[in-house]
Formats: C-alpha cells, sequence, structure tokens
C-alpha cells in the first residue's frame, strides 16, 4: 500500500462521513438570513450551530464581539453592533492543538431577495451563503465528528471558532482569533476553494480599509471665499496623492468622498475613504510611513484638520517553511483520497492572513468546492461536502499521528 493511501483504520473513520446528513444541515443553514448586520439572524444561526455541535465532546460557549466604531457621513464615530461568535473547545489541555476557523455570517443582507436554494444543474446547487461558508462549516463539523471515533483522537486537542462578521473584516472578533491563534500547532480555516476544481489558495495579500476626517472652515463662495478652507478640496488631493502610491507591492483604492453642501458654501467637511492592499509586510510598513507624511502635507498645505480612522485588517500572509509543511500533508491527504491538489496565490483576504500574523501555519480554503461567491448566482458542488469531509478527517488523524513535529512546527 502506497503511504498516503488510507490505512484500514482510517478507512474506516472516513466511511463514517454522512453526506446525507451534511447536505441537510447546509441547506438548512442556507435558509437563515445572516447577513452580518442582521443580528437576530446570526442569533438564530449560532444557536443552530451550537446545538449541532454539540455532538462533539467539548465546551460550547459564545462570546461577545469587540467593540468596534465606524466613521459616519459627518464624520463622527459611532459604534458598531456585531453578532456574537461561537466557540467550541475539545481537550484544551493537550499538548497539541489546531485552530479551526469559519464564519457564521455572510454578505447578504436581511431584507435580499436571494432566499431560496436550486438546483442549477445535476450535483450544483445555487443558494446564499451554500458555498460561503456554511457548507464549510458543515465540513468542519462532519470531519470532527468522524475523528472522535478515531482512537488517534485523544492525541491531540482543538478550538472551533466560528465568528459573525468575518465578511467586513473580523473587526470584532480580531482579538479572539488573536487569543485562540495563540500556542496552535496549526490552523485551518473552511472558506471555499479558489476554484471548482478545489485548489487551495496559496499566499494572500493584505487588506487595510481607513478614513480620513478633514475638517476646513466654511465661507461664502462669492463674498468671502478666500477665507475658508476647503475640506472638498484638500479630500480630493489627498486622493490623488494615495493613488499615486500605487506600485507592484501595494494597489490603493480612493473609494468615496463624501461632504460638501450649497453650491454658494465653501465646504468645511469630507470625509475620505479608500482601502489598500499590501503584498507584503515590507510594503505595509513602507504604505503606513508614507501615509503619515502626506498627511502631515496636506494639512499644512491647505490649511486643515485630518483625523486618521481605521488601518490594516488583514495582514499579507506570506507562505513560510511551517506553512509549507502543512501545505505538504494536506496535498499528501489529497493524493491519498484522490482528490485534486493544486494552489495558488490570491489578492483576497480572510481570517487565515490573522492567523498567520500570529506566527501560526494556517491553510484557509478547506472548504467546500463552488464559486460565484458574494452574488446570487452563489453555488456549490454537492460532492464536495463528503470529498472535502474526508480530507479533513484524514488529516486531523495524520495530524494527530504526527505528520508534523508540534516542536518543530511551532519554532
Amino acid at each position: 500500500m502506497k503511504p498516503n493511501i488510507p490505512d484500514t483504520t482510517e478507512q474506516t473513520m472516513l466511511e463514517r462521513v454522512d453526506a446525507a446528513a451534511m447536505l441537510d444541515r447546509t441547506l438548512a443553514w442556507s435558509g437563515i438570513q445572516s447577513g452580518t448586520g442582521n443580528l437576530d439572524g446570526l442569533a438564530r444561526q449560532a444557536q443552530a450551530l451550537a446545538d449541532a455541535f454539540s455532538a462533539l465532546p467539548g465546551d460550547i460557549r459564545l462570546e461577545e464581539p469587540e467593540p468596534i466604531t465606524a466613521i459616519g457621513t459627518d464624520g463622527s464615530e459611532m459604534p458598531l453592533t456585531r453578532g456574537k461568535h461561537l466557540v467550541v473547545s475539545v481537550r484544551p489541555n493537550s499538548n497539541r492543538r489546531l485552530l479551526l476557523t469559519g464564519h457564521m455570517d455572510t454578505v447578504f443582507p436581511a431584507d435580499t431577495d436571494f432566499r431560496t436554494v436550486r438546483e442549477v444543474e445535476p450535483g450544483v446547487l445555487n443558494g446564499p451563503g451554500l458555498a460561503d461558508m456554511k457548507g464549510g462549516i458543515s465540513v468542519i463539523l462532519e470531519a470532527l465528528k468522524v475523528f472522535e471515533t478515531s482512537p488517534a483522537a485523544g492525541d491531540i486537542g482543538y478550538d472551533v471558532m466560528i465568528n459573525s462578521d468575518e465578511e467586513t473584516g473580523s473587526a470584532a472578533s480580531a482579538p479572539l482569533i488573536e487569543r485562540l491563534a495563540r500556542g496552535k500547532m496549526a490552523a485551518l480555516t473552511y472558506e471555499p476553494a479558489t476554484l471548482p476544481d478545489g485548489t487551495l489558495a496559496g499566499a494572500r495579500g493584505g487588506s487595510g480599509n481607513y478614513s480620513l476626517i478633514v475638517t476646513g472652515r466654511s465661507a461664502h463662495a462669492g463674498r468671502n471665499p478666500q477665507d475658508g478652507r476647503n475640506a472638498i478640496v484638500a479630500a480630493a488631493d489627498l486622493a490623488m496623492r494615495l493613488k499615486a502610491l500605487t506600485y507592484d507591492e501595494m494597489s490603493v483604492n480612493p473609494a468615496k468622498i463624501e461632504g460638501g453642501s450649497a453650491n454658494n458654501v465653501v465646504p468645511d467637511h469630507a470625509v475620505l475613504r479608500f482601502n489598500i492592499r499590501p503584498k507584503t509586510l515590507k510594503a505595509a510598513q513602507h504604505f503606513d510611513l508614507s501615509l503619515s507624511l502626506m498627511l502631515e502635507e496636506v494639512s499644512a498645505e491647505h490649511d486643515v484638520q485630518i483625523h486618521l480612522h481605521g488601518g490594516i485588517s488583514r495582514p499579507p500572509k506570506p507562505i513560510d517553511e511551517k506553512a509549507e509543511k502543512l501545505f505538504s500533508a494536506v496535498q499528501d491527504c489529497c493524493e491519498g483520497l484522490g482528490l485534486h491538489y493544486g494552489r495558488k496565490d490570491t489578492g483576497g483576504v480572510c481570517d487565515g492572513n490573522n492567523i498567520a500574523a500570529c506566527g501560526v501555519p494556517v491553510v484557509d480554503t478547506m472548504g467546500v468546492r463552488g464559486g460565484a461567491i458574494h452574488s446570487p448566482d452563489e453555488y456549490m458542488i454537492v460532492e464536495s461536502l463528503a470529498e472535502r469531509a474526508k480530507l479533513s478527517a484524514l488529516l486531523f488523524h495524520r495530524l494527530a499521528l504526527g505528520a508534523l513535529d508540534a516542536r518543530e512546527i511551532a519554532r
């Protein structure tokens, strides 16, 4: 028998994967509207997940979201309310532990018309959150349930974290992710595969969202415009300078300028919102310095005040030696199961960025195969539910048996 092929114990474990049950619960969860701002829907989803994950031999709790704020169109800082996050802890005292993460929120608001599931072709379902990522959460649960039947299960512990705000950057769950990542030998995140064939995401760039609140001085546009300090003009100057910071390792997208009033009034207020995508940590650090200098220059040249809100929420995620070892373990399992293995770098971001920034190796597209996420065309390939559950269960089993040396991976 080839080394990658599941042995008798592993085959017995994998035969317990219940594809029908996986599909049933994924469809039920898809029917719960749980957009990031839909607190009632998120509460229903969290309870449904807590009930389902009670099948595991661990403690379940709902964690309060971290307080966060946003900038309104008037430049004022206002609190944002997010849903609770689900955490399942199994064998917390184990010396070798994993972190498994997913998110219960979707991009679809409470009043969306995208509510039902339909079959677009045999074995392919279209529906809200099926791929991103209620199917992925179902994979986590099924893989852990069958893994717990293995004699090796007791040799490893794990935390499962399902947050409520991933689609908006995980600001209210980032401290929780960091806390749970501490001391873990490896992590897996259950975003959908990057391609319908199951290709995984490799290195990821980072992402940051910012608001610049510009305060000038109002004046009559005809009688005394020289006494005004035009906040819109200053914001426009900032937008042009920000865009000029784009290069191979960094993209900057000035997205919106808000403010102003009547045509005959020099505007004393503006808010500029922008996003950055650094490919490397060095690029992110260089941007911070450039932005600081830019704000000083524009403030002085336009005689305005500028307040900065926001920052990098997803650090860049390179593939280091520890991550390569984890990817190799995943590849071995794919080959043993006869599944396609592929990996490609991507500009998209997810909670895997945050985990990697904690020094923990992570593979962050262990969820279902599908596509067209964040749109009403989102779809899931049904057979991938069982495929990916078997992949994870086999990986858990081999990690428990020492596929990764805990001391080496934690260096």
